[in-house]
Formats: structure tokens, C-alpha cells, sequence
């Protein structure tokens, strides 16, 4: 797998882009992700989501259902898509350093 410089560290990502090493995620590697996914600069709800996933995915290991992670953060899905254009899955779990989604997010 392909190494790629994220937030001033190389870091190994599949070939989608998504962090194969989530202990060397920080909010740098954050807004570096962010901007692959057009979704820089992050604003407070973004990032509100982005440590709800990072949150979620260490407590539980995997990444919350799509109607856990809007109830829980009080945030409309059509808002989630324009703050994460690639979707909740695509965009959101990226940036938050999570591992690519099996399911539906």
C-alpha cells in the first residue's frame, strides 16, 4: 500500500485513500484528508462529526449506523453531504481516520 504524507506524517492508505495506521491520525491529518474529500476548511459541525465517528469507531469498532450518527450529532443527512460531499462513509469516516466502511454509515 501506498504511502502519502497526511498533516507532516507518511502514512500508509488503501487504494481509496483511507488511513491504514488510525493511531497516527491527528486533526492535521484531519484537514489534509479533508481537503482530498472537498470538505476544507472544516467548520464546528464538521469537526463535531469527524470526533463523534473517531469517538464511536474506538468504543466500539466499527463505524455507527447512518441514523445513529445524525440523531446523535442533531444534524440533517443533506447537511452531512454538504459538509462531506463523498457522504457520510466516503467523506466523513475518512477524514475521522476510521477504516473504509463495509456497510451502510
Amino acid at each position: 500500500m501506498p504511502l502519502v504524507r497526511l498533516g507532516g506524517v507518511d502514512i500508509e492508505v488503501d487504494e481509496d485513500g483511507f488511513i491504514q495506521e488510525p493511531d497516527k491520525w491527528t486533526e492535521s491529518v484531519a484537514e489534509d484528508l479533508a481537503k482530498t474529500e472537498q470538505a476544507f476548511p472544516m467548520n464546528d459541525d464538521a469537526w463535531k462529526l469527524v470526533k463523534y465517528l473517531r469517538k464511536y469507531f474506538l468504543d466500539f469498532g466499527i463505524a455507527p449506523p447512518i441514523r445513529m450518527l445524525t440523531k446523535q450529532n442533531g444534524l440533517d443527512l443533506k447537511y452531512i453531504y454538504q459538509l462531506f460531499p463523498g457522504g457520510p462513509a466516503k467523506g466523513a469516516c475518512k477524514v475521522a481516520g476510521l477504516p473504509k466502511p463495509t456497510g451502510c454509515v
